[in-house]
């Protein structure tokens, strides 16, 4: 019996594949190795073999490699304390093909090596080679065929979308492999692209429309297609291809504005209020997952049977290191939705480029208060239920603060309300059916508090120096407070793409045909759901954690400290302390693009010396992605596709500036591990210098 395994070397051992047994619903198969090839020879396995394509993008989401081939060494993040994958967002002498190790100066065995994305994303390849092969001999109803057919080709052109994206040319390999091979050739970036945009061309076509096959939300469909048909063709268009890509601009460009109009017309409007696309996520499989903008996520339920090798550790990425500071007045648990790994710190570009009074965005992803579970000094003050971590996030000309005292120690009192200014505690920020507002008094000690700006200079990183910042406001959308053990995986799907990038991708084909006014439009659609509505409580919080109210580990002790953490307040007035307090809608609509931007817009485009109409229009939809898209899994590929990495991650982090450089970090390092194990058509070991061509310029 030829059974089939996962190898780890990716293309050099193709025919291993993921496979499930068939059902109605992808999230209840059944993970086995137990077929042999044959059973790809009926309909029931090539079927089986579709539905398992959805575990490939599980991947993903499942370790370290989930931010730092995604997030780090770009403008919106940094690295905090945590130096897991520091090399990957520095781009030092340990980040190259050979990956970094103990051995090699990583700071531990978790740091991603170039080949994770490159071994995986093969093995989903050589599933969708299998369906692709076979699907017109085994399966004789069409209609079931199309449907595996459309998903083999989506899948197959979105892994290799990730594989241009990230390393350029790569091997092209679109039928199956009988055994071993070990000879391959490095396609251009022109032909893998061809390749990339005929498979969505062919997985658009054959998807029935917004029929969703393997159940409501985590299925892809037509619409899902054509946003990433758009994105490929938007890519091929773009300054990283430029060398090469002329002739087919304009053609393109038109294509992506037809495909994302069919998405937009198919799955449309914008969700209304932007904290149902994260913030209120109330629990396993809640219907805020099968919102129609959401147009593809990495699926996740509570059974440990659909596990399978990867689940869902996203929400160790983004928080602070809140269970150190001021010795630990708000210890971690389960109760709170998320480990305070400290991976992922926002840089000053990625806090300034929000309106910080009208764009609600801003205090729907940013976590700025916990509450106090554990009381450490008593003589503090501090009960139970008190603030224990207050962020302000004032904006470079704000004085109120620069005479207070920030940090986080228990020996004296870092900060008291010197201003006689607190009013999310004073006027009633919890407003829901049961809370009310809290006791707090001014002069109250708050163990730790940290502001983004005193006497006009950015001095969030010197909190809590060892060496790198561990203090600060990370975003809230992978909160999970579904968790059944502290470090146990998390039960929420992954948003993957949605509509609102749909209309960004539009507005950007736009600006590149000269179409401003049509730009403008669909920027504005993004930028009016962003709007506070009227009636809005603009000191009211919450995320994911919320969960955790059904969770059946809410009793005792554990339902204390989830009362006491989450304290469903934000830092709104503290961080805009002129405001009076208001429940009045604002407008962040355009009235004029590209110029006369906001000033936030304004100050990026004197940065990065953006001079031109074109030039000033991408570089704004890039900051309207941050405020929209911030942290989705898709900062670095973007910045590489306009040709905008170097000069902003240079402008914006201060770690990846020193060392990230042109013409070679645009690019990832071809892994060193596929390289040396290929071979010449007779046999013969690949020689230095053809080992040498293989790898990317720089390496």
């Amino acid at each position: 019996m030829n059974n089939l395994k996962n190898i780890g070397i990716g293309l050099l051992l193709m025919t291993g594949v993921f496979f499930a047994s068939c059902s109605e619903d992808f999230l209840d198969e059944e993970q086995t190795n137990a077929y042999s090839t044959a059973y790809f020879d009926t309909p029931e396995g090539l079927q089986a073999l579709t539905v398992s394509l959805y575990g490939n993008i599980r991947w993903h989401f499942g370790f370290e490699w989930s931010y730092g081939n995604t997030l780090y060494g770009t403008d919106e993040f940094t690295n905090a304390n945590d130096l897991t994958n520091e090399m990957w967002n520095t781009y030092d002498n340990r980040f190259g093909p050979v990956g970094a190790s103990t051995a090699t100066g990583a700071a531990n065995g978790n740091a991603t090596n170039p080949n994770a994305l490159w071994d995986e994303m093969y093995y989903g390849i050589a599933s969708c080679n299998t369906i692709i092969a076979k699907a017109e001999t085994v399966i004789s109803d069409l209609k079931i065929r199309n449907r595996c057919l459309a998903h083999a080709y989506f899948l197959r052109g979105y892994n290799y979308y990730r594989l241009v994206a990230q390393y350029g040319g790569v091997v092209l390999q679109t039928k199956p492999i009988e055994g071993v091979v070990r000879n391959y050739e490095r396609a251009t970036e022109e032909k893998c692209w061809e390749q990339v945009i005929s498979d969505f061309r062919n997985a658009y076509t054959l998807f029935e429309g917004e029929v969703f096959t393997y159940g409501k939300g985590i299925t892809w469909t037509k619409a899902t297609a054509a946003h990433f048909l758009a994105k490929a063709l938007l890519f091929r268009s773009s300054e990283r291809n430029d060398a090469w890509n002329n002739a087919y601009k304009d053609t393109d460009l038109k294509e992506a504005i037809d495909a994302c109009s069919y998405a937009i017309t198919a799955r449309g409007p914008l969700t209304p209020n932007y904290s149902d696309l994260y913030a209120n996520w109330t629990g396993i499989d809640c219907p805020n997952e099968q919102l129609n903008e959401i147009l593809m996520a990495a699926g996740h339920n509570a059974d440990a049977a659909t596990v399978g090798r990867f689940g869902n550790r996203t929400y160790s990425y983004f928080a602070p290191q809140f269970s150190s500071f001021s010795g630990g007045w708000v210890r971690r648990g389960v109760w709170i939705g998320s480990m305070d790994f400290q991976r992922c710190r926002p840089t000053e570009y990625t806090y300034g480029i929000f309106d910080h009074v009208n764009d609600a965005r801003m205090w729907k992803t940013f976590r700025t208060v916990y509450g106090a579970n554990t009381v450490v000094t008593a003589s503090a003050g501090v009960k139970v239920g008190d603030p224990g971590i207050v962020m302000i996030l004032n904006t470079k000309n704000d004085n109120t603060y620069n005479g207070a005292k920030f940090g986080a120690s228990v020996q004296a009192p870092t900060w008291t309300d010197v201003n006689g200014r607190l009013p999310e505690w004073n006027t009633g920020a919890r407003q829901t059916a049961t809370a009310g507002t809290l006791a707090v008094k001014k002069g109250q000690f708050v163990p730790n508090s940290s502001v983004l700006y005193q006497n006009g200079v950015y001095v969030a990183p010197t909190f809590k120096n060892q060496p790198i910042c561990n203090f600060f406001a990370g975003i809230n959308k992978t909160e999970c407070g579904s968790r059944t053990a502290e470090r146990g995986d998390s039960h929420r799907d992954v948003i993957m793409a949605r509509l609102a990038e749909t209309y960004l991708v539009r507005a950007e084909c736009y600006v590149r045909l000269g179409q401003y006014g049509n730009a403008m439009q669909d920027i504005n659609t993004v930028r009016v759901r962003a709007q506070w509505k009227a009636g809005e409580n603009r000191s009211y919080y919450n995320d994911g954690s919320q969960a955790f109210k059904v969770n059946p580990l809410n009793t005792g002790t554990s339902a204390t400290a989830f009362a006491a953490s989450n304290l469903d307040m934000n830092t709104y007035y503290l961080s805009n302390p002129t405001l009076a307090v208001t429940t009045a809608a604002s407008d962040l609509r355009l009235t004029s693009f590209p110029n006369n931007l906001p000033p936030e817009d304004e100050a990026v485009m004197v940065k990065v010396g953006a001079s031109t109409d074109k030039e000033r229009a991408i570089n704004f939809i890039l900051n309207e992605s941050t405020r929209e898209l911030l942290g989705e899994w898709q900062r670095w590929e973007t910045l590489s596709r306009t040709g905008m990495l170097i000069k902003r991650a240079k402008a914006f982090n201060a770690e990846a500036a020193p060392n990230i450089t042109a013409n070679k970090h645009e690019l990832r390092p071809i892994p060193q591990s596929f390289i040396d194990g290929l071979l010449n058509d007779d046999g013969s070991n690949l020689s230095s210098a053809q080992k040498a061509a293989w790898q990317n310029p720089g390496y």
